[in-house]
Formats: structure tokens, C-alpha cells, sequence
């Protein structure tokens, strides 16, 4: 059986690598920081981290070399950025224990889990999902990604964002609550985790407010960084 058209595969630069990393699927975690959780009006010790998803497609590579732009959104007075490690799989399964969730995991980046926060907040009144609010195009910008082969398995370490110079968010890997392994391990009880998904882990305290022309630039030691600027919104 053959398709009535091709669909364009959404994929990721590797650092110092001619391959490509071919994106599956997206997995995100909320309120997975405590700072960040109460900054959002949550009691993190009543509230455990929580997963949502974007598109594939609203992935893109962002590192310093690229010169990525991303178009501000549609439908939005309140675009903010979120700062977070992101993780790539290159084998998934299903109840994974720790050690096969570290197994499943090929590469780490640094990644902006883009928010039209304004949608996010109508659509948390009115008991609604989030879709569009979090999983909209050029959403989930993500920089180089680096093979654990290279960097390890960076359990802590700063991650941090600036915008047009000013620091804005700023914390360490370790002040997650549930670390990555853990997340991997949780994830696969719920959906069957396979090699192309990436999961982006949560973001520290300082979440705010992005405005066509600024230029945001974000890293975590050991993994690298990312830098791109807001475009003005497409016609």
C-alpha cells in the first residue's frame, strides 16, 4: 500500500556529526522544578511533575551555528520561554526500570519549550488541554545534540537563559524532581517509548515574556547551548 503523498521528517543536527537525529515524537514534563512550580501558583510537594506533548514538527535545530529565527506566534499577546534539557532516545520499550531508561538514552540538548502563556492560562480556567498553547509551530527549538558517548550523563550542572544579555532563568540540573532517569522510567509506564523521542525535562524559575527582535540565548554546562531570535509573525 502505497501513501497518496510524502510527509517532510522533522530532524535534529548531531554535533560534529554529517548524520541527523529523526524526531518521533515529543514529550514534555511540567512543573518538574519546584521554583518554577510555585512561581506558577503550585504547591510542588502536593503536585507531582506531569507529561504533555508537542508535534514532531514543532521541533528545529537552534544552535549558535544556525542563525535560527523563530516567528512569533499567532493568536498570543504572552509568548515565554521555558529552558530545558532535552533528551533523545535511540531505543524506547515499555516499563523500563532506571538502568534501561539511562540504556534507551543517545544524546542530550538544550531546548526552549516555547508557551503562548495566555492560551495556557484561558485554557487552565476553563478545564480545557493545552494543545495550543504549547504545541504550536517552531515550539520546541532545540540546539545541537550531543551523544552521551561524548558528555555522559550530566545529572547536574547550571542551565541557564538570557535574553538580549540579561540573565533570566538560571538553576542547576540537580534541583529537578524527578531526574531524567526517572522521568524516561515513569514515561514508559504510561506510552511505549521508541528510538526518535525526546523528552524535554522541565525548567527552572524565571519563565517570561519574549518580544519579536529579541534574541535569546540559553546553555547547560556540559551539553552546550542554543541561540536564536524572535521574528517578527508571519503574515
Amino acid at each position: 500500500m502505497r501513501a497518496i503523498f510524502e510527509l517532510p521528517r522533522t530532524v535534529l543536527r548531531i554535533c560534529d556529526s554529517a548524520q541527523c537525529f529523526p524526531v518521533r515524537r515529543i514529550y514534555c514534563v511540567g512543573r518538574n522544578y519546584a521554583e518554577h512550580a510555585r512561581e506558577m501558583g503550585h504547591d510542588p510537594q502536593a503536585e507531582a511533575p506531569f507529561f504533555f506533548s508537542k508535534p514532531a514538527d514543532a521541533a528545529l535545530s537552534a544552535g549558535p551555528e544556525q542563525g535560527a529565527r523563530v516567528p512569533y506566534p499567532s493568536s498570543t499577546a504572552d509568548l515565554q520561554h521555558e529552558v530545558e534539557l532535552v533528551v533523545a532516545l535511540s531505543s524506547g520499550g515499555r516499563a523500563l526500570d532506571a538502568a534501561a531508561a539511562r540504556d534507551a538514552i543517545f544524546a542530550y540538548g538544550v531546548g526552549l519549550d516555547l508557551t503562548r502563556r495566555d492560551l495556557q492560562r484561558a485554557a487552565r480556567d476553563k478545564g480545557h488541554p493545552w494543545d495550543m498553547a504549547k504545541g504550536f509551530d517552531f515550539s520546541a527549538p532545540v540546539s545541537g545534540l550531543v551523544p552521551a558517548t561524548r558528555c555522559g550523563h550530566p545529572r547536574s550542572g547550571r542551565i541557564e537563559l538570557s535574553v538580549n544579555g540579561v540573565l533570566r532563568q538560571s538553576g542547576d540540573l540537580s534541583d529537578m524532581i524527578l531526574d531524567v532517569d526517572a522521568l524516561i522510567s515513569r514515561l514508559s509506564q504510561q506510552v511505549e517509548l521508541k528510538a526518535g523521542d525526546l523528552l524535554f525535562t522541565g525548567t527552572p524559575a524565571g519563565v517570561a515574556a519574549l518580544l519579536p527582535g529579541d534574541r535569546v540565548a540559553a546553555a547547560i554546562a556540559g551539553v552546550g547551548s542554543l541561540d536564536l531570535m524572535i521574528a517578527p509573525a508571519l503574515d
